[in-house]
């Protein structure tokens, strides 16, 4: 896994989502305000302890999960 420094698991936070810096602020929360449309100051100011490089983080973090490879399908027809 790439390196994510402000992208954390823990089993007692959010039962081991990936969280921003050990907060109880999932990525799939702050990737979910972003794509319905909240800009990163609106974001912050509803949760203040996040920071510009944290909603960066998440969105390179989410954006690495869905990393799309091709595999070649096994045993088809030709």
């Amino acid at each position: 896994m790439k390196g994510f420094a402000r992208i954390t698991f823990n089993p007692n936070i959010m039962g081991g989502k990936a969280c921003v810096r050990g907060m109880r602020i999932p990525v799939s929360l702050v990737v979910n305000l972003v794509a319905n449309g909240m800009t990163p100051e609106e974001i912050i100011k509803e949760y203040p302890d996040l920071e510009p490089e944290d909603i960066k983080e998440a969105l390179q973090y989410a954006s690495w999960l869905t990393k799309e490879e091709l595999h070649t399908a096994i045993g088809t027809e030709k």
